[in-house]
């Protein structure tokens, strides 16, 4: 049987409500699995139970986080083609491509990419919870590219922390509309859920419940009035570039959420971007791992017509 799992933290230089806290300090859990786990007596604060999300943290409180063994998994495995990019017994990593959903969600309990690395990989079951075993780190369904799964708890817990700790570094290439006035720069804007559309996130002040969210972002062509821009992620919050991108008047091409651009011809199956590569410290080895995803055809494609037109 496994054994529950334990995580400590001590609050530094914050004031903030429980679940949001736990919320910033744990990507891999989401607000409501962390509510949860605070009404299941699961969550102490400087040693004494918990059961408020409301209650406030403060600088050198004591939080332990236990979170109980994962269920049985109930959802079935579907032979879906994998394009993949590195694999061993701790881990594998996937060129995802855009239109395929990462987990199982409603509208899609049988086509996601968990679905199809139950088809594959042994023994994944129980890692990292019923909905999502194995994930680290998501990807959009329309964003393309490299992503991480786990195949045994050490190697999960070792990749989130890399994540968690910003080690692991992701680097995507996009198209947006326009063209920077500087040649790179950094985007620090925190994200939250949007208050009106559960779709989308938005914009929000860390004192309203907004996550902190860093994009770097440096330009690689120009496009005419497009560019081509190679971004890093600092943090990796949910639409993280999309909006990033929108919030400073280049939305991404072809984003059905952010932009309201016109089609340029070639049929996009969502946003141009695309997760190009992944370098990650493999967690029983120790060794660097990069894994390069190629650029989808349709991602080509695009660029040709762009740097015809600007020619």
């Amino acid at each position: 049987m496994m054994a529950i799992r334990e995580i400590n933290l001590e609050v530094n230089a914050v004031t903030d409500r429980l679940d949001r806290y736990l919320a910033s300090q744990l990507p891999d859990l989401s607000r409501s699995r962390i509510q949860q786990l605070i009404s299941q007596n699961c969550v102490k604060v400087n040693g004494q139970v918990c059961t408020s999300k409301k209650i406030m943290v403060e600088t050198g409180d004591r939080l332990c986080i236990e979170i109980p063994p994962a269920e049985p998994l109930e959802i079935g495995a579907t032979e879906i083609p994998l394009d993949i990019l590195y694999e061993d017994d701790s881990l594998i990593i996937i060129n995802k491509p855009a239109g395929l959903v990462v987990h199982p969600a409603p509208g899609h309990s049988d086509d996601t990419l968990v679905n199809a690395l139950l088809a594959h990989c042994e023994n994944l079951s129980g890692i990292g919870g019923v909905q999502r075993p194995g994930i680290v780190h998501r990807l959009d369904k329309d964003t393309s590219g490299a992503i991480v799964v786990a195949k045994t708890d050490h190697a999960h817990q070792h990749l989130q922390g890399q994540i968690q700790a910003k080690t692991a570094r992701r680097d995507y290439l996009g198209i947006i509309y326009g063209v920077p006035k500087t040649e790179s720069g950094t985007i620090d804007a925190p994200i939250a859920r949007h208050p009106h559309d559960r779709k989308k996130m938005a914009i929000v002040p860390v004192e309203k419940g907004g996550r902190q969210a860093v994009t770097h972002w440096q330009i690689k062509e120009r496009l005419g009035n497009y560019t081509l821009i190679h971004f890093q992620l600092e943090t990796g919050r949910t639409h993280q570039i999309r909006l990033h991108s929108a919030y400073i008047g280049h939305p991404i091409v072809g984003d059905p959420v952010y932009s309201s651009g016109r089609s340029l011809g070639v049929n996009l199956p969502g946003q141009a971007l695309h997760a190009w590569s992944l370098t990650l410290e493999h967690p029983e080895t120790g060794e660097t791992i990069q894994a390069i995803a190629p650029l989808p055809d349709y991602f080509h494609k695009l660029l040709e017509v762009l740097r015809r037109r600007s020619n």
